[in-house]
């Protein structure tokens, strides 16, 4: 399957602590590392390892942390045609502390991603697709919601419609909040978790944030809802889908979202039902979490046959 995926790349620095830092408090960690990261590149990087064809699109900077951000994406074999470079602005980074009790805080960087030039997006590199997936980061702000936003467009109106899915990120809600909904509303595949499902809507539960999504006219949605698992969502049903409990212990949940994106769209495209892919994509996280860096640790088809019982 072809796969055109709108999104960040960028290098992520990752502190392991015992607890987060108040402020003014210096504080040594348990483990500290750089890697490859970005949601755009995460969700390529992990749908060309399970065997698909796969164009990303993103912006870095002229400078050396590009080529470090891009490395996972040159190994795993994704197009790069429409990976641009800005001559002035840096590589995106984000910078990741995270307690022993699963707590996170971060400082992210938008940099060259948010300057991605719509002029230069090809119509037909998004009609010929199987799919198209959209970060929500790529929907904040600058030149890139710009883009993303013509790709749906492109995607919508081709003569074989191509089927969207939007992956939302903590980031991006907390930054726009409900004035994303108008933007992913009409995604074919709404992926998120509670806290971002709250915020989008601007309600105080997961039951009243699904109806607010099903009057706006939301078809199938997927809330990612931690150790309980996914909740599938359509106009007609909501079920439940079990967690799959890694054989691992867990160490760092980087990217986890991302690959349970990138895994949900693999099995939808393979022809799965909802409550199949969810579980899928259940299993993929599970996998993510027991390696160091959002791109570290390869999932392919193999690894999610073998924790499915396939």
């Amino acid at each position: 399957m072809k796969f055109y995926v709108i999104g960040d790349v960028t290098v992520d620095h990752l502190y392991h602590l015992a607890d987060l830092p108040r402020p003014g408090q210096e504080v040594a960690p348990q483990r500290s590392s750089m890697e490859p990261g970005g949601a755009g590149g995460t969700i390529s990087v992990t749908l060309a390892r399970l065997g698909h064809s796969v164009t990303l699109a993103a912006r870095v900077g002229d400078d050396p942390f590009a080529e470090y951000a891009l490395s996972y994406v040159r190994e795993s074999g994704v197009n790069e045609n429409a990976i641009q470079r800005d001559p002035e602005l840096l590589t995106s980074t984000i910078t990741v502390m995270q307690s022993e009790n699963g707590q996170r805080a971060m400082i992210s960087d938008g940099a060259a991603n948010r300057q991605l030039d719509p002029s230069k997006l090809k119509k037909k590199d998004v009609e010929t697709s199987d799919a198209l997936i959209v970060s929500a980061y790529s929907l904040t702000e600058g030149p890139q919601r710009e883009y993303a936003l013509k790709a749906m467009e492109y995607a919508r109106s081709a003569k074989k419609a191509v089927p969207v899915f939007v992956d939302l990120g903590t980031g991006a809600v907390n930054r726009a909040g409900t004035s994303l909904l108008d933007h992913v509303i009409q995604a074919d595949y709404l992926l998120l978790n509670q806290h971002e499902l709250q915020a989008l809507t601007g309600t105080n539960s997961i039951s009243a944030a699904l109806g607010r999504l099903g009057q706006a006219g939301a078809q199938n949605v997927i809330v990612k809802v931690g150790k309980m698992g996914s909740i599938v969502w359509t106009p007609g049903d909501t079920e439940l889908v079990d967690p799959v409990t890694p054989e691992q212990n867990i160490v760092d949940t980087t990217g986890a979202g991302d690959i349970f994106a990138a895994a949900f769209a693999h099995a939808i495209l393979g022809g799965a039902t909802l409550q199949a892919a969810a579980q899928a994509a259940n299993a993929a996280g599970a996998l993510s979490i027991t390696s160091f860096g959002a791109q570290e640790r390869p999932i392919t088809a193999a690894d999610l046959a073998q924790v499915l019982g396939g």
